[in-house]
């Protein structure tokens, strides 16, 4: 199967939107990138999250349908797509975020966009610890993340975790960013090589190199 469509998760500050650009350059792909700080509800949130929860997160719903849609009228077979985020994504954060009232409904609306979006060939899962993501958000993270707690990110990691470990909608390649370093050629290629022929379910990607 050619692999057309790609998306990257996990929590902020894993490196998404590095992994990406990587894949975009080396696939001459087209980069489908959402850019947090377009949701004028963000900060707010990281202010005052009970009051502006819903706001930041129904902002982000229906931005990604509409990029979602703009992918989904493009021809997938003239060209390749790297998104660094999943459509499903919008809903992890929800459940961590939204009390039961506000999930609900949520969820009624975000069922009825879901039936139009497409389905990446490959989905790759970053993971690293919340230590090491704490100090890449310290150094390059938005003033406003600056803000978040570990206990939220702690929360977050646990929410894609459990995700993640009964996702099965596409092949999955899940990546421990701990363990690969990719300027390094040999584990850039042998990522490569991975997505180009990607698992049927869930694969546990391993480094050419070893430790990165």
């Amino acid at each position: 199967m050619a692999v057309r469509y790609i998306a990257i998760e996990g929590i902020p500050g894993v490196g998404k939107a590095r992994l990406a650009s990587i894949l975009g350059d080396r696939l001459n792909a087209r980069l489908v990138l959402e850019i947090a700080e377009e949701n004028p509800f963000l900060p707010l949130f990281y202010e005052d999250p009970e009051r502006y929860r819903f706001q930041a997160q129904v902002f982000f719903l229906l931005n990604r349908y509409r990029q979602q849609q703009d992918l989904h009228q493009m021809d997938l077979f003239q060209s390749v797509v790297v998104s660094n985020y999943l459509f499903a994504r919008d809903g992890i954060y929800a459940h961590v975020a939204l009390n039961d009232a506000e999930l609900s409904l949520y969820d009624r609306l975000s069922q009825t966009l879901r039936e139009e979006i497409p389905k990446p060939d490959l989905v790759i899962y970053l993971q690293d610890s919340i230590e090491r993501v704490m100090r890449n958000i310290q150094r390059q993270g938005a003033d406003y993340e600056r803000l978040v707690t570990e206990e939220y990110f702690a929360r977050l990691a646990e929410a894609y975790t459990h995700y993640f470990f009964h996702y099965s909608e596409t092949p999955l390649l899940v990546v421990n960013v701990s363990q690969v370093n990719f300027d390094k050629p040999d584990d850039l290629n042998d990522l490569l090589q991975q997505v180009s022929s990607p698992p049927s379910g869930t694969r546990y990607y391993r480094p050419a190199s070893g430790q990165g």
